[in-house]
């Protein structure tokens, strides 16, 4: 059986897996369905149509399934869902989706949310991502897997995050990030993240090949659009690089530099 404090209330009508544990003070909503090897240590509320895999800790105070903070959301049973073996931390928000959004919010596997983080309504995000303290992140946004967000960084809604990108403390992002660079400041483009790569086991060649298209890109006073007609060609280009640049060709079609801001319908 589930190992639960007498101080803890899990709703009846809840799935909870036989070897989870349940501190005091936890909130457990009727509509929960959580998975094997979850620990809730003190004060967690897990609520709204919420699914969570196996493995997963959750630290004091963290509120999880919350409605969104979105005017427009009017009760819709819309859903939030987390996969296994993240580490949500203290004050940890992460809200259910809403109605016109897509109905789900996603967190995937073995990512890291430190204190205080926040990820809004509608937010997909992949695997092995680091989220740091005080990380505000807006509804719709879109990350993909490996990212490395510094304290304080503010991202605005729609915005795309590609892999391996880092971004620096208390950067403001307002344009999609492309896969693999460090960002800092208000969508400054600083360089490749070359150390995370060496660290995911990508080759020499490789990155040596995403160098040389950060030189081209974002280095030289020439404007990117320019810039990115060198590799149209695509005669030979590095499959990353590709990545990045079919990335920046998206995020140019899009509205204010934000690709999912040019499908938004409303």
């Amino acid at each position: 059986m589930p190992k639960i404090h007498p101080l803890a209330f899990v709703d009846p009508k809840a799935r909870v897996a036989d070897d989870v544990e349940v501190g005091p003070f936890c909130v457990i909503g009727p509509d929960v369905i959580l998975g094997a090897g979850n620990k809730l240590i003190a004060h967690v509320v897990l609520n709204g149509i919420t699914t969570i895999g196996q493995g997963n800790v959750f630290h004091p105070n963290a509120v999880i399934g919350g409605a969104p903070q979105d005017k427009k959301y009017k009760g819709a049973a819309t859903k939030l869902s987390l996969g296994d073996n993240n580490q949500i931390r203290e004050h940890v928000t992460i809200h259910c989706g809403t109605e016109k959004g897509g109905g789900i919010t996603r967190l995937g596997s073995n990512n890291l949310l430190m204190v205080n983080a926040h990820i809004g309504h509608d937010a997909q995000f992949g695997d092995n991502n680091v989220i740091s303290n005080n990380v505000m992140i807006a509804g719709h946004v879109v990350c993909g897997s490996n990212v490395s967000m510094m304290g304080g960084v503010g991202v605005h809604h729609f915005v795309s995050i590609g892999d391996f990108a880092y971004i620096g403390g208390y950067a403001k992002i307002s344009h999609d990030v492309p896969p693999f660079c460090k960002v800092d400041g208000s969508n400054q483009i600083r360089g490749l993240n070359a150390i995370g790569l060496r660290r995911a086991g990508y080759t020499e060649a490789d990155i040596e090949a995403l160098e040389d298209a950060c030189r081209t890109l974002f280095y030289k006073d020439k404007p990117l659009a320019l810039a990115m007609k060198e590799f149209h060609a695509g005669n030979g280009i590095n499959l990353h690089v590709k990545r990045m640049v079919e990335f920046l060709e998206r995020r140019n079609a899009g509205k204010n530099g934000r690709y999912l801001e040019s499908q938004r319908t409303a």
